[in-house]
């Protein structure tokens, strides 16, 4: 079973910037994607972004398009968020997911899950 473990969150002010990381417990080989999600209290699980395993296509939701940057590293099993400008409304518990489709922005598409890391945006 791959474990995906993530860290990075924290207390930011709203403008400042945040990079999150996820690694694998696990070398991956093969066709596979990488895909970040939120969910803040009361709400839903939220797309946010994902990547497909060779780096070559990226997809964003409206909401965090220009702002947020995702890159994987294949070498270390690695996925990460660079998140700048970031916003009150990007308060929320973030977690990373792998999955053996094209990343997709459906979190019923990924078959594992990270523990999640906190990142809150004061105003």
């Amino acid at each position: 079973q791959i474990h995906l473990v993530e860290s990075g969150g924290g207390l930011v002010q709203a403008g400042g910037s945040l990079r999150l990381s996820c690694a694998a417990s696990e070398r991956t080989f093969g066709d596979f994607g990488w895909g970040w999600f939120r969910q803040a209290p009361g709400k839903g699980r939220e797309f946010v972004a994902s990547i497909t395993y060779d780096g070559e296509t990226a997809r964003y939701a409206d909401s965090v398009k220009g702002r947020f940057t995702i890159s994987r590293d294949n070498a270390d099993n690695t996925v990460r968020l660079q998140m700048t400008d970031l916003k009150p409304e990007d308060t929320a518990l973030y977690y990373c997911a792998m999955g053996w489709k094209t990343a997709t922005p459906f979190d019923v598409d990924y078959d594992y899950w990270g523990q999640g890391t906190q990142v809150t945006v004061s105003s």
